[in-house]
């Protein structure tokens, strides 16, 4: 966006969630319990906010959700490939609200595999197409005990709430 509406973003700036969570955490303004969450933790990496900003936008959010996770979770892991070799869930581009649940279900069959291999109860992502995807993937390879949640959820979760 910045490169199409240059004049704007110099008038007004902007954050995503990754800065703004970043900000609040390393400048005091919100304060956080890692023992909120006991669970091991593994962190999906959408194609949106890593390969395709990058390419798209030149800056792939790597690292900025970890540091986060980093505040937030006492043990999480990172997917075996990550980054910007994190293997799609399958449920990017739209495809989670098209009519084509089975290839949708069976590309997803990677993203299963690295949730079993880092035995994962609870997987960790900021994109909502990710979040419905991973959801249904669950369900549909029957895993049970791994829980989804977004990246702020976690920080909400981990909230201290001083009287």
């Amino acid at each position: 966006m910045q490169q199409w509406y240059p004049d704007f973003f110099d008038r007004f700036g902007t954050l995503t969630v990754f800065d703004l969570l970043e900000d609040y955490l390393a400048s005091g303004r919100i304060k956080v319990d890692k023992t909120a969450h006991p669970q091991r933790a593994l962190y999906h990496d959408p194609c949106n906010y890593g390969r395709k900003s990058r390419e798209l936008f030149g800056r792939g959010y790597f690292d900025q959700p970890r540091r986060v996770m980093d505040q937030c979770l006492a043990e999480w892991t990172d997917s075996q490939p990550s980054r910007g070799n994190q293997y799609c869930c399958g449920g990017g581009g739209g495809t989670l609200l098209t009519p084509f649940k089975a290839p949708r279900i069976h590309y997803g069959r990677r993203k299963i595999d690295q949730i079993k291999q880092a035995r994962a109860e609870l997987v960790v992502v900021p994109c909502h197409s990710c979040h419905g995807q991973i959801k249904a993937l669950l369900a549909a390879y029957e895993v049970k005990g791994v829980e989804v949640k977004y990246l702020w959820e976690v920080v909400a979760d981990a909230l201290i709430v001083e009287s």
